[in-house]
């Protein structure tokens, strides 16, 4: 098995982990923080597929994380993982909360953005 399945393997892993704290705290020291666009790509899946309030905070306030990273590959991954979600509550909640209070502009902008799209996608 190549190094990239395996590394796929672990992501997908985290996100099943029952102990779901440590899995985002992994994911989000090792998997966000890859200088690899496919890893920062799964791993932003993986956050938001967990859809709770510590894994879409990571995705969705981190200045070059989730929808914020700079790479376009990973960031539009992340919003369409987040346009697929069932139950889109929690993620608006904090894209709002992004929005009124968040210190970076452009990160405010994002959230903006990005909460528009899942309004008009419901």
């Amino acid at each position: 098995m190549e190094k990239i399945q395996k590394i796929k393997n672990i992501i997908t892993a985290l996100g099943n982990h029952e102990d779901s704290k440590a899995a985002i705290d992994i994911l989000t020291e090792i998997g966000t923080n890859s200088p690899d666009d496919e890893i920062r790509e799964l791993t932003a899946q993986t956050l938001i597929r967990k859809n709770t309030h510590e894994s879409l905070r990571v995705v969705l306030i981190s200045k070059g994380k989730g929808i914020n990273d700079l790479s376009a590959r990973v960031a539009m991954t992340a919003i369409n993982e987040l346009l697929a979600l069932k139950d889109k509550k929690e993620a608006i909640k904090i894209l709002d909360d992004t929005i009124k209070m968040h210190s970076e502009e452009d990160v405010r902008n994002t959230a903006r953005s990005v909460r528009a799209l899942m309004t008009f996608s419901s």
